[in-house]
């Protein structure tokens, strides 16, 4: 076995599900060009969803000038890993805790929850097909663009608000329901999520052909200008999500959900069992090692409402609640650190000429490059950076990020035990 640096080229994967970005539209395709993916020839009909660099058992990330891939070379190198992380994660043959990607938005994703381990043990040995792996999914996501998503339950003043103003809405719910929903706000926290269940599940196993009839009835009121100010903040949401699913009940959950619009380098956080459904931009991503999604709405891809309506946590707030808060740790890194153990993620900036320094994490990273030019170097060597460039840093390796004749930004997710 020839010997391998501890700093490396990866190759991502790409994965063109049909509500990525299309040809050079999306940022998935402008970091695959720089990336050095075999074959790769952009296209500009085909949809290019998301770039995964990581271990999953779906989509391994290849590596440079080497026939094994990413999992194989930390099966047979566990110090890139770290004593540390293996003592706390599941490392075995070289898997790592997290899996890193970059999304690229074109039409809104399913309404969507991720199950906490437990479930997802249970789901995966019930369904290996459907759940492919026995992980939980926390995920944070991380602006590049303008960023707009459906994530969590409004405040349930405000869903209250929504039923008393669309009728459209309240018709499609057992009028029983909509009184006890409505006479909820003295009730404790506990019978609250109660009651919001009971709306959710109403709402989610509403007749079909009425959720057809209701958003015609809804879709003709705005495109007239019949909206009501408190619907105002909306209409365009759900005139976009109608037009790209025709019909379908989780165009209703704009009425239910926050709906967030973030700027570049605004992030949120998704624990097991939040509602969401990411609608339009271009993101940083990072989770748990897992794919495993509930779908129960806006998607040609099996749902299955009722594992989603009895995982989530019915925990209403302002959409604020899942954002995360960057730290700047030195002037040109920033850390967001979401509430779990399985990842965090650095954003890194150095100007023309300059360069940052990174101490050694006790546990794996992958850096991707996503603007500008220069150079990552280590004790053994240095790598060429490109926008689209993705490399991956062994535990206990202290590195320096330089930016060439321009601006560099480099997004960089770790583990540390």
């Amino acid at each position: 076995m020839s010997t391998i640096e501890p700093v490396f080229r990866i190759i991502p994967t790409i994965q063109n599900y049909d509500w990525g970005k299309k040809g050079k539209d999306s940022k998935v395709a402008e970091f695959a060009s720089g990336a050095g993916i075999r074959g790769f020839t952009l296209n500009q009909s085909v949809p290019y969803a998301e770039l995964w660099m990581g271990t999953h058992v779906k989509s391994p990330s290849g590596v440079v000038d080497r026939k094994q891939n990413l999992t194989q070379i930390l099966s047979e190198n566990p110090s890139f890993i770290g004593d540390q992380v293996s003592r706390r994660f599941d490392t075995t043959n070289g898997n790592l805790p997290f899996l890193f990607k970059v999304l690229a938005i074109g039409k809104a994703l399913s309404i969507q929850t991720h199950p906490d381990k437990k479930t997802s043990e249970k789901l995966h040995a019930e369904q290996p097909t459907v759940y492919t792996d026995p992980n939980h999914k926390p995920e944070m996501a991380l602006a590049l663009t303008d960023f707009k998503a459906l994530c969590g339950f409004m405040p349930i003043t405000r869903i209250a608000e929504y039923l008393k103003a669309v009728p459209e809405f309240n018709s499609l719910i057992d009028p029983s329901i909509v009184t006890e929903f409505l006479n909820c706000t003295n009730l404790s926290e506990s019978e609250q999520k109660a009651v919001l269940k009971k709306l959710f599940a109403a709402l989610m196993t509403a007749d079909v052909s009425s959720i057809a009839t209701q958003l015609r009835t809804l879709v003709a009121r705005y495109q007239r200008g019949g909206q009501k100010p408190l619907e105002e903040d909306v209409k365009y949401l759900v005139l976009t999500l109608n037009e790209q699913y025709l019909g379908d009940v989780g165009v209703f959950c704009a009425f239910m959900l926050n709906y967030v619009q973030m700027t570049p380098g605004q992030a949120i956080f998704l624990g097991a069992g939040e509602p969401h459904a990411y609608v339009e931009g271009d993101i940083m991503e990072c989770m748990a090692n897992s794919d495993n999604v509930i779908r129960a709405g806006l998607t040609p891809k099996p749902k299955d409402i009722p594992n989603l309506v009895s995982v989530l946590t019915y925990a209403p707030s302002a959409w604020q609640k899942h954002m995360v808060k960057p730290i700047d740790i030195t002037p040109y890194t920033r850390k967001y650190d979401p509430p779990i153990q399985d990842f965090t993620v650095l954003q890194v900036k150095t100007q023309m000429g300059e360069t940052e320094t990174h101490e050694a994490i006790p546990g794996p990273s992958i850096a991707i490059a996503t603007e500008g030019s220069g150079r990552i170097s280590w004790n053994g060597g240095e790598l060429e950076l490109q926008a689209g460039s993705v490399i991956f840093v062994g535990a206990e390796t202290k590195i320096k990020i330089t930016a060439g004749d321009s601006d560099l930004v480099v997004f960089r997710a770790y583990v540390t035990a």
